[in-house]
């Protein structure tokens, strides 16, 4: 049988999803169409239903929850693994004074009129934005990788940055405004929940058991192996360093990947909890589970 399974080109996707692929674990049966795209395209691709199997950011998650049901196995889930609010070391347009402790209090008067770059509208950094920052309006989305040279351009005022961004802002002038990965955990206490992977909830549910189990295998193989799929990793990192691909998948990576467990559960939940409670996304209408 084959199903389709979207993910993104990044490291730590191409590296869970390498001996599931490569059919270096036994994959019971299954063989897979892989469609690569960043992960905001596969949040408006999962909004039309197109794939069986996907990758999502957990903000797109609940627009799609009536068709899709998150898996337990390869989620993207930590503490320090938040997306950044950045600008330009000049910090031209008038924040000089921000005490970056209460960023609320701070920018509150005068981001509205700030214009922001995101990567995507239903990215779960665009979440956190509205979570800290209510006010910020003004937002102008586009891939994540150009969201650097927009803010060094004057494009925009500030960006959101996400993935291997995280390692080169600093390299490149720009100035962190804002870990919103931080205001988080210090809002919640939880984990982070970055992207999970989901699957049709139209599927028979043996299938979708298996499916589970073969990413787990996947992922647990990759841990136990992680240079395995270094020329599978190489060939879709463009031109990252193979030091910035593993501090990359040493972030995103982790237990959480292998298996939510109680604490991923729970920040999954808070997570919603939060964004249906300050009117950021939809109350859900399915378990959020699959097990």
């Amino acid at each position: 049988m084959k199903l389709t399974l979207g993910f993104s080109p990044c490291p730590n996707d191409t590296f869970i999803f390498d001996a599931l692929i490569h059919q270096k674990i036994d994959t019971e049966g299954l063989d897979f169409d892989i469609v690569f795209d960043d992960v905001e395209t596969l949040n408006q691709k999962a909004l039309t239903g197109e794939l069986d199997i996907t990758k999502l950011s957990f903000h797109a998650y609940a627009y799609v929850i009536e068709n899709y049901v998150l898996l337990d196995s390869g989620s993207a889930l930590g503490f320090g693994v938040g997306p950044l609010l950045i600008s330009k070391d000049s910090l031209e347009f008038g924040i000089q004074n921000l005490v970056l402790n209460d960023p609320l209090s701070n920018l509150k008067s005068q981001i509205s009129n700030l214009q922001i770059a995101i990567p995507g509208k239903y990215t779960t950094a665009n979440f956190l934005l509205g979570l800290a920052y209510p006010q910020a309006e003004n937002k102008i989305e586009m891939g994540f990788s150009d969201i650097e040279n927009a803010v060094l351009s004057g494009q925009v005022d500030l960006g959101v940055i996400i993935h291997e961004n995280r390692f080169t802002y600093q390299d490149k002038g720009l100035k962190k405004i804002m870990d919103l990965g931080e205001f988080w955990e210090n809002l919640t206490s939880c984990t982070i929940p970055l992207g999970g992977i989901m699957i049709k909830r139209s599927l028979p549910e043996e299938l979708k058991q298996k499916v589970n189990r073969l990413i787990r295998r996947s992922v647990e193989f990759a841990l136990k192996n992680p240079k395995s799929g270094l020329d599978f990793i190489r060939s879709h990192a463009q031109e990252m360093s193979e030091d910035v691909m593993y501090k990359h998948i040493e972030l995103y990576v982790n237990k959480h990947s292998i298996d939510l467990g109680k604490e991923g559960r729970n920040a999954v939940k808070r997570f919603f909890d939060e964004g249906v409670q300050r009117g950021i996304i939809p109350i859900p209408k399915q378990n959020l589970f699959l097990f």
